[in-house]
């Protein structure tokens, strides 16, 4: 019974961790979005010429930063995903199997 309760609290500890990942996550995204819009609107309302790259350098930067955020968040890894890793372990795999077929 011990076992049981174990294993469910597991559950609920990490299905909270997930929530918080998530959730901050979309605090991150809603505080991008209000500081930026402010900056930008700060930027248009200041200056003739709004179509300049440096006004757009911290969107951008933060950006990418968001973006990583949310890949890690979310799972998605286009780079070095599910698939990738079992490839590479098959690749490992297949390699100590020639290294020790030599030995027979």
């Amino acid at each position: 019974m011990e076992m049981i309760m174990g294993v469910e609290q597991n559950k609920l500890e990490r299905a909270k961790k997930r929530v918080d990942e998530i959730k901050g996550f979309y605090v991150h995204l809603s505080i991008y979005i209000v500081i930026n819009a402010f900056v930008l609107v700060n930027i248009y309302l200041n200056t003739d010429r709004f179509w300049q790259w440096p006004h757009f350098v911290t969107l951008f930067g933060w950006g990418i930063g968001l973006a990583l955020h949310a890949s890690k968040t979310f799972g998605f890894n286009p780079l070095f995903g599910k698939k990738w890793e079992e490839r590479q372990i098959q690749k490992y795999i297949d390699e100590d199997k020639k290294k020790m077929d030599k030995f027979k």
